[in-house]
């Protein structure tokens, strides 16, 4: 199977499936000498772990994570870091009675119409545990980042039907998105969106939702014309995340019911630098940043995994049948994708900095 590798500088080869014994990532391109641990890691994956609330999946993983390679006494080595976690808390019997039964909105058919032989288990590789390894690799593109001073920030915007209507700052973003089961800016919204999630799963159903990402002190100049458009390439990777099923950079598909007088950004100076007075284009004019924030979002499809009947076909008999999963679900994933979105942004902010030489491979030579 190919498309496992994701970068050209700052490059991550992701392993594992759900059920198998571990998973985690290859992370290659990271400059020698940066401080690193694995609680680094580890702050990163407990955002993303499974059993954290009512509105995630109770599969109880620690996703305590271990480096094998890549990094001694505390600093980055400069060459591939190896991070895993082991999967402990598997229950595969559910998913036998089902092996040759395609579940609707999962990639079983598809993985079973390519590869033929496929691991069934809880999805295998096609599950959304492989993106422990993301989030793992972003942890340490957000230090990468953070000590260049940009920063990543992701909330939920909408779930369930129910949206945050007014704009929020990043100050609201960094107090209350971990404060609740939704990781959303809005206390009150969020209340509301986990009723609705709840009231949907009570009846075997599952919701879907809008999640935001904004990335602040990103510096003008990264992206190239014409086919490594810096908004393409955040579009790749947040498209590549399970469950994503559409991308809108700044304003987005709000734009093709304004006028152009309305969207375009009108620029002026701010003492030596020069801005937009709004932000219309999500920090990104011509596939390269302009150093306004960048503004992307997500929308997140309802997690497949329900318990109402379903219709499938059975492959090994090739007879229509009827499904009925068992097993544990998280009702909404939006929560749970916020860490991931931000990895992924993370990885192309870095790989794209490197590329530009806004971060020097010798960044922490003779570092303390």
């Amino acid at each position: 199977m190919s498309g496992n590798t994701f970068g050209k500088i700052f490059r991550i080869t992701t392993h594992g499936e759900s059920h198998g014994p571990v998973i985690g990532v290859v992370v290659d391109g990271v400059p020698a000498g940066m401080p690193l641990s694995e609680a680094d890691v580890q702050r990163e994956l407990d955002r993303r772990r499974p059993g954290q609330s009512i509105v995630t999946t109770p599969r109880a993983e620690k996703d305590k994570v271990e480096i094998s390679s890549g990094v001694f006494e505390g600093k980055t080595l400069g060459t591939p870091i190896c991070m895993f976690v082991r999967n402990v808390d598997v229950d595969s019997k559910p998913y036998e009675a089902i092996k040759t039964k395609p579940r609707p909105g999962h990639a079983d058919l598809t993985y079973w119409l390519k590869f033929g032989h496929i691991d069934h288990r809880g999805g295998g590789r096609g599950a959304a545990r492989e993106t422990v390894g993301r989030v793992a690799a972003g942890a340490i593109a957000k230090k990468l980042l953070a000590a260049n001073g940009v920063e990543i920030l992701g909330h939920t915007v909408e779930a369930a039907g129910v949206a945050v209507e007014q704009e929020v700052s990043p100050e609201e973003i960094r107090k209350n998105v971990e404060n609740n089961p939704m990781r959303c800016a809005d206390p009150k919204v969020a209340e509301e969106m986990k009723r609705r999630v709840l009231e949907a799963s009570a009846k075997g159903d599952s919701t879907g939702g809008v999640v935001e990402l904004v990335a602040l002190n990103v510096p003008p100049g990264l992206g190239d014309p014409v086919f490594e458009k810096l908004d393409a390439e955040i579009a790749r990777a947040l498209m590549s995340i399970g469950s994503v099923k559409g991308v809108e950079i700044g304003i987005g598909f709000k734009a093709t019911g304004m006028f152009g007088s309305e969207v375009n950004d009108q620029l002026r100076l701010k003492g030596d630098k020069i801005v937009g007075d709004t932000n219309n284009s999500g920090g990104i004019l011509g596939g390269i940043s302009t150093g306004m924030p960048i503004v992307a979002r997500i929308a997140v499809k309802p997690t497949p995994s329900i318990t109402k009947p379903q219709r499938t076909v059975d492959v090994a008999k090739m007879k229509e049948a009827e499904l009925k999963l068992e097993g544990r679900f998280d009702p909404n994933i939006c929560p749970r994708i916020v860490p991931v979105a931000e990895s992924m942004l993370a990885l192309v902010l870095a790989d794209h900095m490197l590329r530009a030489g806004k971060i020097s491979p010798n960044r922490f030579k003779g570092s303390k």
